[in-house]
């Protein structure tokens, strides 16, 4: 059975006031439509810590640098129905961006620290937009636990950060990156790579677990980063805007894996900008 649609904050504040009252748990997944199977394996993974499931699609505008790229995101929500109907999710929350963004809304979220670096350096404001529309749909969900996938690694640690400093009564839980076959993280702007870039869009990861397991040997990154950047452009990759070692909870820049690290990366393919990460022991 397909999963209830509304569209506006009223018909989601009565309903979630009912769960409430029942005593129930909420979980929600806040997403931008397009959805895949790491997409899904959240809504499963709030099935089974919580009661209740929202999925939510809201394409925000205020986190694409680019109006093109805003304009190119797909759009497939009757799509994205379908694939949650198996999975008993009980609101799909798609609101207009009235719901969001009303007329004289004037106010942005801004998590200093975490921000300013990796995505944040080669995308100004896209965390601001990140934040604030994660807030309004935590405040609008009043859910008990949010879940994000650890592939916008830095994402889910802002959102963590943002959770924590506000005070807000909400579990952000980080659950882990769904690969395809062939290593490439899934994400909804695979579907704009060409036939011929999909085939070369796994060497980003390739390279990644090359660079990690040169460290697990006791390898300098910087060597390791130069080479793993060199197969990374003869893939056809026109751009590595970066390939960072940082630390997994603070993401301040490390030379050596000598704490809990990720190894994150951001590099453009055929004209669509694919990221990655995977942790370093």
């Amino acid at each position: 059975m397909s999963p209830v649609i509304l569209r506006t904050l009223d018909e989601l504040r009565t309903l979630v006031a009912e769960w409430k009252a029942a005593g129930q748990s909420v979980g929600v997944v806040p997403t931008m439509g397009a959805l895949h199977q790491g997409h899904l394996s959240l809504a499963r993974a709030a099935k089974e810590g919580c009661d209740r499931v929202i999925v939510t699609i809201f394409i925000n505008p205020k986190q694409f640098n680019s109006p093109e790229d805003y304009e190119n995101y797909p759009r497939t929500e009757e799509d994205d129905a379908r694939k949650l109907a198996p999975l008993d999710v009980d609101v799909v929350y798609v609101p207009g961006p009235e719901e969001i963004y009303p007329d004289g809304f004037s106010t942005t979220v801004s998590v200093a620290g975490l921000t300013e670096t990796l995505c944040g350096a080669h995308r100004p404001g896209h965390f601001d937009g990140v934040a604030t529309v994660v807030t309004k749909l935590f405040t609008q969900s009043q859910a008990d636990r949010a879940y994000f996938g650890e592939k916008d690694f830095q994402q889910l640690q802002v959102v963590t950060r943002l959770a924590r400093d506000l005070d807000l009564p909400i579990e952000v839980v980080g659950c882990p990156t769904i690969r395809e076959e062939d290593g490439l993280a899934m994400s909804s702007r695979n579907l704009l790579l060409s036939d011929r870039a999909r085939v070369w869009a796994p060497e980003l990861h390739g390279a990644m677990e090359e660079v990690a397991e040169g460290l697990g040997q006791g390898e300098s990154f910087e060597a390791l980063k130069a080479k793993a950047i060199a197969r990374i452009e003869r893939a056809g990759f026109a751009e590595v805007e970066y390939l960072d070692l940082r630390a997994a909870d603070t993401l301040e820049e490390l030379a050596a894996p000598d704490r809990p690290a990720r190894l994150l990366a951001a590099a453009w393919l055929a004209g669509v900008r694919l990221i990655d990460n995977i942790a370093v022991d």
